[in-house]
C-alpha cells in the first residue's frame, strides 16, 4: 500500500471541490494544482471573478481551523480585490476510512470532511 503524497492529497481535494463547483455553475478560467500556489480556481459565476483557495487536511490535521492559513487567506484576498474578486477557502479533510491512524493509501477508501466554500 502506497499513501499518497501531499501533492496526490492535495489533487484528491481540489478535484472534490472542483466538482462542487461545476455542478454550482462555476465557470473556469485557470485551475492551478501547484502546491503552495494560489489560488487553485479562477472563475466566473454570474459574471462574478472568484478565487477559490483549496487545501487538502490529511487527519489528524482539522479542516475547519481557517487560522493557521489566515495569512495566506488574507493575502489572497486583498489580492483578490484588485480585480473586483471573491475569495472563498476551500477546506477538504482527508481521513482513512478503515484506520484514522492511517494515512489515506493510493487506491483505498477515504473519508471526506468538507462543508463547502468559505468566504473569507
Amino acid at each position: 500500500m502506497q499513501p499518497l503524497t501531499e501533492q496526490e492529497l492535495h489533487n484528491l481535494a481540489m478535484n472534490i471541490v472542483g466538482k462542487q463547483l461545476e455542478a454550482e455553475g462555476f465557470e473556469f478560467m485557470t485551475v492551478n494544482s501547484e502546491l503552495k500556489k494560489n489560488p487553485q480556481f479562477v472563475c466566473l459565476k454570474n459574471k462574478k471573478l472568484h478565487f477559490i483557495i483549496v487545501k487538502g487536511i490529511g487527519y489528524p490535521g482539522d479542516p475547519k481551523d481557517i487560522e493557521f492559513y489566515r495569512t495566506d487567506l488574507n493575502k489572497m484576498r486583498d489580492h483578490a480585490l484588485k480585480f473586483e474578486a471573491d475569495t472563498f477557502y476551500a477546506p477538504v479533510g482527508l481521513v482513512n476510512a478503515k484506520d484514522y491512524d492511517l494515512p489515506v493509501y493510493l487506491n483505498e477508501a477515504y473519508i471526506v470532511d468538507y462543508d463547502g466554500l468559505i468566504k473569507i
